[in-house]
């Protein structure tokens, strides 16, 4: 499974647009931008997903689950979805402090 964020968070990693990640994984540009307006995770073709995630995985990028370790080591940038009870700062509804 992958989630939109981690798509994108992928992408950045990559440093390449959304034409480029058609190209790499076969896939129209559409198709790309549906899946990182998804709402979390993607859902769609089980070919395109996994086309998807065999081009990410072949540029380097490895997708790490919820709660799951880093199977592969090296650097990385995880997301808390909460952090001492206080909303993240991407969190639209976070009062300014």
């Amino acid at each position: 499974m992958i989630t939109a964020a981690q798509l994108r968070a992928a992408r950045a990693l990559l440093n390449i647009d959304q034409r480029r990640l058609a190209e790499l994984c076969g896939l129209s540009v559409p198709t790309i931008q549906r899946m990182e307006a998804s709402e979390s995770v993607i859902r769609g073709n089980v070919d395109s997903l996994m086309k998807l995630i065999a081009a990410l995985e072949a540029a380097g990028i490895e997708l790490i689950g919820e709660g799951a370790a880093s199977q592969c080591g090296g650097r990385g940038v995880r997301l808390k979805t909460e952090m001492s009870g206080r909303p993240f700062a991407g969190d639209a509804a976070a009062p300014e402090t």
